[in-house]
């Protein structure tokens, strides 16, 4: 039998300064350190105006070299003091994995920067994230149990292929993020790529690079219809800036055969003097070579998402960061005992960057 619940390669993430990873570094031992009061140190942590800037500098890099992580159980029994509030003590964060197999989400890179980036920062927030593989062995009312009687009660939701059947999850005990638009729910709050602004980053690159003629192929599959067109949305507004003369058609490929794709791509490309294309679709290159096109002397090519789209200049959508300020959210929610699916879900969209490479080289020199 598989273990229910699956910590997920915790060794792999782990970066501690602590040279007795066994002794927690409190607080007291950073102020014996400095030979300054706790009261300080607490101060410096905070960048209380109450000391100097370079004070606040010296305790941070006292603490961060010591291995000093803040103890979030200590922070939610300071509020519990204060509020006279029954709510547990936290000290954990679930990551919910609803994959078949399982394996299949880390398996897509970007997917897995957003656990190291979630990891990362919730480690340094002073929670331990874990994966807990909903499936035929571990029910969503199963897995309310387990979290419930661990004291857990923040979840993060990274994307998920198919829809995970939640039944009467207790949504109201926990406080929760999505990644992502490909759930449909919960309803709750959102950290996601800006695809829309991403779209339109790209476009003014690759203009900048002396394109004229930049068309979008897309596979609108049943996830992105879920989650949204927010790339074609990005795209249109993009052509909205550029001259009537340099608007390309969009190309959807989602009902043609495989079969039928390369034709439909060589079509498109020649009846609209594309000379650059902008693409979602993962194997798309193998597409464009079987329409007889060279990239990138026939035509350029770049991707919404360099990291699982083998194509090396496009837009990187900076994962890492998504995961941690998904990590940053939760433990906002959970500190001010956010719980349940909000009446207004917040979305958090992080900027992506350009990445230059070898399949859209520079024209306009």
């Amino acid at each position: 039998m598989r273990p229910i619940i699956a910590a997920r390669r915790v060794a792999r993430w782990t970066a501690v300064t602590n040279p007795d990873p066994e002794k927690r570094v409190t607080q007291r031992d950073v102020a014996r350190e400095l030979g300054v009061s706790i009261a300080t140190v607490s101060l410096g942590l905070r960048n209380s105006p109450e000391i100097s800037p370079a004070r606040c500098r010296e305790i941070q890099a006292a603490a961060e070299r010591m291995g000093y992580l803040p103890n979030p159980a200590a922070a939610e029994l300071a509020h519990h003091r204060r509020r006279s509030s029954t709510l547990p003590i936290i000290a954990s964060m679930a990551w919910i994995n609803a994959w078949q197999p399982p394996d299949r989400l880390s398996s897509y890179r970007q997917f897995d920067a957003y656990w190291t980036g979630a990891f990362n920062a919730a480690r340094k927030l002073g929670y331990q994230l874990e994966e807990f593989r909903l499936g035929d062995d571990l029910a969503a009312d199963r897995l309310d149990r387990i979290l419930s009687a661990r004291g857990i009660r923040g979840i993060m939701l990274p994307p998920q292929r198919d829809q995970p059947a939640w039944g009467d999850f207790p949504w109201q005990n926990y406080s929760v993020i999505r990644f992502g638009r490909s759930l449909k729910e919960p309803a709750c709050h959102i950290v996601s790529s800006d695809h829309v602004a991403n779209a339109m980053r790209a476009f003014a690159e690759i203009q900048c690079r002396g394109y004229r003629r930049i068309g979008f192929l897309t596979d609108e599959d049943e996830t992105m219809r879920r989650g949204g067109h927010h790339f074609e949305a990005g795209v249109l507004m993009a052509q909205r800036f550029s001259s009537e003369d340099e608007r390309v058609p969009i190309c959807v490929i989602t009902r043609v055969p495989n079969s039928g794709r390369a034709e439909r791509v060589a079509r498109w490309v020649a009846g609209n003097g594309i000379d650059a294309v902008f693409t979602d679709v993962a194997n798309a290159p193998d597409i464009i070579r079987r329409a007889a096109l060279r990239i990138p002397e026939d035509v350029a090519v770049s991707a919404t998402n360099v990291a699982d789209i083998e194509i090396p200049a496009g837009i990187d959508q900076q994962p890492l960061e998504i995961g941690r300020v998904g990590a940053l959210l939760l433990h906002s929610l959970i500190s001010n005992h956010e719980r349940g699916i909000p009446v207004i879900p917040r979305q958090v969209l992080v900027d992506g960057s350009w990445v230059d490479g070898a399949s859209l080289p520079d024209r306009s020199v």
